[in-house]
């Protein structure tokens, strides 16, 4: 018997906790070398800017076979709650996300990390040595910036869609650029529970993953949606067309025929 009432909404409340906490722990447990590398990096490293870069280094090494793979299976269950099947059974739909996108996953993860890689190298070099040409030091922040946006994108389209990754790199990219205030909004939304999971640390292992990633997939699901009837709506165009060329082309054949019968009986 389904609740009613406070009660109720307690209830509901509290499965949702459950469902994004558990989902976010076994994220954070599935990417523990990128986790465990960034920390270090970050809060580690004193003022030292060497052991800054080794330890970023570090974890882009490991993050196309940890972060990349685990997102994806996040992503995975974040589709399944979107989409309304929202008592999927947890484990059994991470897990066989995270195996059946663990190919995929990595071979993007390491695109993505080669060209932030190649990027932030030209940022510093047009930044620091190129005195001349800094200006372009924001344009590679701009790309860099770009690059990250649109991995919200490739991990909601490889999860949602049978595609190559050179395909699902391309097209999460021209997504970013082609709804730019759907990925501004996605932006905003994840800075936001970023903010607040910084300000209330708690949040980190239990919702911060997971709630990003319930926002950036219905973002992404709002325009695959959007851009499903736009389909629809130019193939009956097309089919009301085809329709009208072969209504024309029956009048023209029956207006010939009356012709061909009047001739005959003059």
């Amino acid at each position: 018997m389904e609740m009613r009432g406070l009660m109720g909404g307690f209830y509901k409340i509290s499965e949702w906790i459950m469902r994004l906490s558990v989902t976010n722990l076994l994220w954070i447990i599935c990417s523990l070398p990128f986790v465990f590398f960034l920390a270090t990096a970050l809060f580690m490293s004193g003022d030292s800017e060497g052991q800054l870069m080794g330890g970023l280094i570090l974890t882009a090494i490991v993050a196309p076979f940890t972060f990349f793979p685990a997102t994806a299976a996040l992503y995975s269950v974040a589709r399944k709650w979107v989409m309304g099947d929202v008592d999927v059974p947890l484990l059994k739909t991470f897990f066989r996300g995270y195996k059946e996108n663990y190919l995929q996953s990595m071979f993007g993860g390491i695109l993505y990390t080669i060209l932030l890689v190649i990027m932030f190298v030209d940022y510093r070099v047009y930044l620091n040595e190129l005195q001349s040409l800094q200006i372009l030091s924001f344009v590679f922040i701009g790309l860099i910036f770009l690059l990250f946006v649109s991995m919200f994108n490739y991990f909601s389209m490889m999860v949602h869609y049978h595609m190559k990754t050179f395909q699902l790199l391309k097209n999460a990219i021209l997504i970013t650029i082609g709804r730019p205030f759907r990925s501004l909004s996605t932006v905003l939304m994840s800075g936001a529970v970023v903010f607040f999971s910084m300000q209330f640390t708690f949040l980190i292992p239990f919702f911060m993953g997971s709630l990003i990633a319930v926002a950036s997939f219905y973002n992404f699901h709002l325009i695959y949606l959007k851009l499903q009837d736009q389909l629809e709506k130019a193939a009956q165009e097309e089919s009301e067309k085809e329709e009208d060329e072969d209504d024309k082309l029956e009048r023209d054949l029956m207006e010939g025929a009356r012709d061909d019968a009047a001739d005959q009986r003059k």
